[in-house]
């Protein structure tokens, strides 16, 4: 919800550690010096901050979950005067600087607000830089002025448009009057691609025009066309198979995308690293997206046998990555009726707790010291990142991967 994107900046786990110590997570352990006061995850937070606690947000009301006040403090001190996000501002007192502003961030950040409550103004601010800042085409790019509209900035932006209120298909650019449904057909594959039958791709090829498949994108772009974000849950049955048609719709064009997926992870039950010479290596973040993406369509047996996978497979991944990791998986098994207090034998919705400051409220009073014990046994380590121009960058998820790329050209 890119962060889907196909490339990342640097990796966090590499970054030089600088700054003010914050404040002790829940288990009493002080963070390192780089991370601020509030801020979920213990790694530095240039590239990703705003997303990391949004994602966190919005897996904890899955569970009915309140984030601390320092916690959605820092939130709204991120946000820009004209209603944008960057993806972090080390210093709030200055103005933020219009070549790193973020649509993914904002719209992210717009779904925690709504999601955390009592924020209408900050909300109400960050839909109309959002609108502001569509393209003649309908879609967003990752950052406006800076190359043109991709599958996954337009697709996490209509989940912000839903998830405040508005109605994506009645927002339409200034120039031309197309919607943000409009803007992702246009990445559509059409059915007889050879190798992408019915995905979505992340932008045309920049010099012959022509689209390819790309996995991340479509992940992005099957919960945009049916007008859903981060936290899709299920829909309605999906009774058309796996079988590609014209797509004339969004909801067409979804259920071709989600076909895509389903025939992709049928395989291995995961979707495949795009990272050069990471043969048949699995990509948690994006299968997890995956995930979800097939719930909101309707395909409930292939999203729950991928679900599965990832419950067997992918808590180690997120322990070493942090709080949007585990958030993707707390998604993935929202989405498919499993239990994030008991996946793979993991409770997703402690281990989150665990990385930030402690909630105000929990939806079971031992959470705490369960929290503490976990993370005093286990441990939470670093954030992860791709490396930079890369495709889809290991277990980073269509969220945070695909708004990098863009950042990068």
């Amino acid at each position: 919800m890119t962060v889907r994107r196909c490339a990342a900046a640097l990796a966090a786990a590499t970054a030089v550690l600088g700054g003010a110590a914050p404040a002790a997570f829940a288990d009493g352990t002080p963070p390192p010096a780089a991370v601020p006061p509030g801020l979920y995850g213990t790694k530095d937070p240039q590239y990703d901050g705003v997303f990391r606690q949004s994602l966190a947000f919005l897996a904890q009301e899955k569970a009915n979950v309140r984030p601390a006040e320092q916690a959605v403090a820092w939130l709204t001190g991120q946000q820009c005067a004209d209603g944008s996000f960057m993806s972090f501002r080390a210093d709030t007192t200055k103005a933020c600087d219009a070549t790193k502003l973020d649509t993914n961030a904002t719209s992210a950040a717009v779904q925690a607000l709504v999601a955390v409550g009592g924020h209408t103004d900050a909300v109400k601010k960050g839909i109309t830089w959002l609108k502001s800042v569509q393209q003649d085409d309908g879609g967003w790019p990752y950052t406006p002025g800076m190359g043109g509209s991709d599958a996954n900035s337009t697709g996490i932006v209509i989940g912000a448009l839903a998830a405040a209120g508005e109605k994506p298909a009645e927002v339409k650019s200034a120039k031309g009057g197309k919607s943000p449904f409009d803007a992702l057909l246009t990445f559509a594959l059409p059915c007889d691609d050879p190798a992408g039958a019915g995905a979505f791709a992340f932008q045309p090829d920049p010099k012959t025009q022509k689209l390819y498949a790309n996995a991340d994108a479509t992940a992005a772009a099957v919960t945009g066309a049916l007008g859903k974000g981060l936290t899709a849950t299920a829909g309605q049955a999906d009774t058309k198979g796996t079988a590609c048609e014209k797509a004339a719709t969004p909801e067409q064009a979804a259920h071709n995308g989600a076909a895509y997926l389903a025939k992709t992870l049928a395989p291995t039950g995961f979707l495949k690293s795009a990272m050069p010479g990471a043969t048949d290596q699995p990509d948690f973040g994006n299968t997890a997206d995956a995930v979800v993406a097939l719930a909101a369509d309707g395909m409930a047996q292939q999203a729950k046998a991928s679900a599965d996978w990832l419950s067997k497979n992918a808590t180690a991944w997120a322990k070493e990555n942090g709080p949007a990791a585990y958030a993707q998986l707390i998604f993935a098994a929202d989405a498919t009726g499993a239990d994030p207090k008991n996946f793979g034998g993991t409770n997703l919705i402690q281990s989150l707790n665990a990385t930030g400051p402690a909630p105000r409220a929990a939806s079971s009073p031992a959470a705490p010291a369960a929290e503490s014990k976990e993370k005093k046994n286990d441990g939470i380590s670093v954030w992860w990142i791709v490396g930079v121009g890369l495709v889809a960058g290991i277990g980073v998820g269509f969220l945070i991967s695909g708004r990098k790329k863009n950042q990068q050209l």
